[in-house]
């Protein structure tokens, strides 16, 4: 274990593969922003496809929906996904490592601006449903829930890999917060509240919002190393 303070970032490759990855999940983010804004037809007709199929299914088994609605507003429910963030932002700031604390908080609520932003100035229209299993408010895209799952869950695998996480509990971690994004995302399509390009446009900005911090964050603590008397 050691603490993030510690971390030579100018000597490791993962600054720049994060501001690459960054720079990615925001430019395929704005291509889809843009066709979903222009609602190009091939997009919005397999939004559609996938919505109603899944809807046509949540419908005959409502067992499943309960099952889905647990899931995404307890285990995945953005309060829940913040929740975790704020007391892994108490224990940093609690054991002296305030600039990481700070990033960490920045970030979520970068996260949360953001996507309340774009959902207002998008104003993309929910499903809406005959027979709905569930409801949601607010415009569509780009999903909140599942946005705020892939920065939440991005923001603590990076600080486990600051902390030096054993091979084991590393592939534990992945695998839980792959699941939760992935499983965020299907029960957001499934209860009919969202279309498939809102949750994939959650991933892509969510991941972009997390690369951009870990960059800033390495660039900020190389910077601070190499002052005198840092």
């Amino acid at each position: 274990m050691y603490s993030p303070h510690t971390i030579r970032p100018t000597a490791s490759p993962l600054p720049v593969a994060a501001l690459a990855a960054g720079t990615a999940g925001t430019a395929l983010f704005v291509v889809l922003l843009a066709l979903v804004a222009a609602q190009w037809q091939p997009l919005i007709s397999l939004d559609r496809t996938v919505a109603e199929s899944l809807h046509r299914h949540a419908v005959g088994d409502p067992g499943l929906v309960r099952v889905n609605r647990v899931l995404t507003d307890w285990f995945w429910d953005p309060w829940t996904m913040r929740a975790l963030v704020a007391a892994a932002v108490i224990a940093l700031w609690w054991h002296g490592a305030r600039l990481l604390a700070l990033w960490v908080a920045a970030a979520s609520l970068l996260g949360s601006l953001l996507q309340q932003g774009l959902k207002a100035a998008v104003n993309r229209e929910r499903p809406r449903w005959p027979d709905p299993v569930d409801t949601a408010h607010f415009a569509a895209f780009p999903s909140g829930h599942v946005m705020t799952a892939a920065v939440s869950c991005g923001l603590l695998l990076w600080l486990l890999r600051l902390y030096g996480a054993g091979p084991a509990l590393w592939a534990g971690a992945v695998a839980v917060a792959v699941v939760s994004v992935i499983g965020v995302a299907v029960t957001r399509v499934y209860l009919g509240v969202h279309w498939l390009t809102d949750v994939v446009g959650g991933v892509l900005l969510g991941v972009a919002v997390v690369a951009f911090t870990v960059a800033g964050y390495a660039r900020s603590a190389a910077r601070r190393a190499r002052e005198p008397g840092v």
